[in-house]
């Protein structure tokens, strides 16, 4: 399906009154969220047309109508499903002295419902920013997950988990850890219907535990496999901060 392309602006069926979270407030009282994506202009072989809301949950799932000016030349009209959750960070704690990292085991649904055997997976500590910065996010989450007060902490990337469908952009995280910062329990927060385990595994366990498929979960992959590469668990790796 090909078409021209109408001046930027042009009217669309947003305007029509009535729809959650456009015009009606959704469950959590927001209006207006029909109006992302409308003002790009960075790309200019993409002119957004329509955003419809089309969920009423916590987070914010939309259908988007644009015109993508294919690489021949022609225009094609495309329609996309985003879900918006927000944004995310993540740390990897890590003790290069008796070289183990801090994971934690928690159930997670939509991976036990898609063939994970139990829905049991060890991850690094993470969280949504909500109204924090990237590192504040991080901070409050190794505290409330792991129970430990983050010193001196590393950016190592900021990553589009599932760009296909995704808004969320991870911004990840390494850190030193010792027995001093461990100040609390860790496990969550029952209110947030959390039950975390905190997992205290060898590196090269959980290296491992990545080869033969017992940990799964993509942020802590990436980040274990960076420690080894480039980390400091990497041959030559400089003394971690303050350690």
């Amino acid at each position: 399906m090909t078409a021209t392309p109408s001046a930027p602006g042009a009217p669309s069926r947003s305007g029509d009154t009535g729809r959650r979270g456009a015009d009606v407030p959704d469950s959590r009282g927001r209006t207006g969220l029909d109006r992302a994506g409308r003002d790009l202009t960075r790309n200019p072989d993409v002119v957004v047309r329509d955003v419809e809301v089309t969920s009423d949950g916590w987070h914010v799932l939309r259908r988007t109508t644009f015109e993508h000016r294919r690489r021949d030349g022609t225009w094609q009209v495309q329609q996309r499903e985003t879900y918006d959750r927000g944004d995310g960070a993540t740390v990897l704690l890590y003790d290069r002295e008796r070289a183990t990292v801090l994971l934690t085991r928690q159930f997670r649904f939509p991976a036990y419902v898609n063939d994970h055997p139990d829905g049991m997976l060890l991850e690094t500590a993470a969280g949504l920013l909500d109204a924090d910065d990237p590192e504040s996010a991080v901070r409050r989450e190794a505290a409330e997950e792991l129970g430990v007060e983050v010193g001196e902490i590393a950016p190592v990337f900021a990553l589009y988990t599932s760009p296909g469908s995704v808004t969320e952009r991870l911004h990840c995280y390494a850190a030193p850890y010792g027995a001093a910062d461990r100040t609390g329990a860790g496990g969550g927060l029952v209110e947030e219907g959390e039950d975390i385990e905190v997992v205290e595994l060898p590196f090269a366990q959980a290296l491992r535990m990545v080869a033969d498929g017992r940990i799964v979960d993509a942020k802590t992959v990436l980040l274990l496999q960076w420690a080894a590469l480039h980390g400091p668990f990497a041959v030559g790796a400089a003394p971690a901060p303050g350690r």
